[in-house]
């Protein structure tokens, strides 16, 4: 068995689900430590002008909280925000009218933690995307450890032996500990496909949100 791990982005790019479909089940690691200026709360579409950040604003961002703990400011009308950012930039795109209702519901619905927004968010993308993997929340399983020690234990505990890594745990992972376990480590490479997209010059690397409503046929 294969696993992947990550933590729970919102609306991620295309490369976060290229490595849940490499894999036979993917963990969401929403109990490790919301961290600022990463993905968890914003993510990239595009516009005439180019790329922009649409971004959920966040309560207490300097305390040292778990994703699956952390709330989402909603003092401001951030999700009608978001919504007409997506309406005025993709409504002529040849995909958005498929797409449309599904996240004018989504953004009229409540959030309270940014954890429970973003696996929403996951889950229905992948059904968009044809994928049918095995989901599994950390925060629901009985975990222990941190860093490759929790990794590992995730591994153990699912009966993996091999764990798809992001290309950046080469960086920071200890392999031999992996080995002592007899678990394989793989690193995920990803190279974006090029697709018909809207406003000129292409850009990679997006929200999915912009290849599903770009009704995206990959060159």
């Amino acid at each position: 068995m294969k696993i992947a791990i990550h933590q729970p982005e919102y609306l991620p790019y295309l490369g976060f689900f290229d490595r849940i479909s490499k894999a036979d089940v993917f963990i969401i690691l929403d109990t490790v430590q919301y961290q600022k200026n990463a993905f968890i709360n914003r993510n990239k579409i595009k516009t005439p002008k180019g790329w922009q950040w649409i971004t959920v604003p966040i309560k207490n961002r300097e305390a040292l909280k778990s994703i699956n703990e952390t709330e989402i400011e909603n003092k401001t009308d951030w999700k009608q925000t978001h919504w007409k950012s997506l309406l005025y930039n993709y409504k002529r795109a040849p995909n958005f009218r498929k797409y449309a209702d599904f996240f004018e519901d989504a953004y009229k619905k409540e959030w309270n933690l940014i954890s429970d927004l973003n696996i929403y968010f996951i889950k229905n993308i992948m059904e968009m995307l044809g994928m049918k993997k095995e989901i599994k929340i950390a925060s629901s399983m009985n975990l222990a450890g941190s860093r490759d020690d929790l990794l590992i234990y995730i591994c153990n505990s699912m009966g993996a032996d091999a764990y798809l890594s992001g290309p950046g745990g080469k960086e920071y992972m200890d392999l031999e500990k992996y080995g002592k376990e007899n678990i394989k480590v793989e690193f995920h490479e990803f190279t974006p496909p090029i697709y018909n997209q809207q406003f000129g010059e292409f850009i990679p690397n997006l929200s999915t949100v912009d290849f599903l409503f770009n009704n995206a046929k990959i060159n």
